[in-house]
């Protein structure tokens, strides 16, 4: 496995070392403190999963991920002292995986990455999966209905494949949260609204009235597939 940190706080840096090898002895850890050298980075060593500063001495954090989603669906988790929820949502709808405000604590920080390589695997064997007019090729994030081929993030694709698995059945935001990262933590309700709309958006013919993925307010979501005869 290989982890890569894209931080200019060389403290920050070596405690992150040092966590990580202590949790996976194997892994290769890399880092950089500049956003454009993280980029090619990212291209060259194909990480694992990567963790994002966003204010990096050369360019915003938020533009490293702009251009990452580019090219890229490798799993990004944010990592800045910027806690406002209007940067949480911004980051998780630019498509950051998951989202830690600074300071962080050290067993939370290794259950977020823990919890992103084991959603690598959630659908591991299973790559194609289709039910009733929907066809979700897994491995390249695609969704098939009707006339339609449809482009999907990683947690989009994941979120779908687990409501398409239980459809017509209410699937609970702790549930969603326990097959994304392993857990529920503090946002991740939030996290998968985001998650959600952007998934409207992308499949709903009417996004602002939502008769496929239905809302079941305070409990979680349904999809609505019709029933075959």
């Amino acid at each position: 496995m290989k982890i890569l940190v894209i931080e200019d706080d060389e403290n920050i840096v070596k405690s992150l070392n040092l966590l990580l090898s202590m949790r996976w002895p194997e892994a290769e850890f890399i880092s950089s403190n500049l956003g454009e050298e993280g980029l090619s980075l990212i291209e060259t060593t194909h990480p694992n999963v990567v963790v994002l500063d966003l204010g990096l001495p050369d360019i915003n954090g938020f533009e490293v991920l702009k251009q990452v989603r580019l090219f890229s669906e490798v799993p990004i988790i944010i990592l800045t002292v910027l806690g406002d929820e209007d940067d949480i949502v911004k980051g998780l709808e630019m498509g950051a995986n998951d989202y830690i405000v600074k300071p962080f604590r050290k067993m939370e920080f290794l259950a977020r990455v823990q919890s992103l390589v084991r959603s690598q695997d959630i659908i591991c064997g299973n790559d194609i999966f289709q039910k009733g007019a929907y066809r979700l090729e897994i491995s390249n994030h695609r969704l098939y209905c009707e006339d339609r081929g449809i482009t999907l993030t990683k947690n989009e694709c994941l979120i779908f494949y687990i409501l398409l698995r239980n459809c017509n059945t209410v699937v609970t935001y702790r549930s969603l949260a326990q097959e994304l990262w392993g857990d529920e933590y503090p946002g991740s309700i939030e996290a998968i609204r985001v998650h959600v709309q952007r998934l409207r958006h992308k499949i709903e013919r009417d996004s602002e009235h939502h008769k496929l993925i239905e809302t079941k307010i305070g409990i979680g979501y349904i999809l609505n597939l019709p029933v075959s005869r």
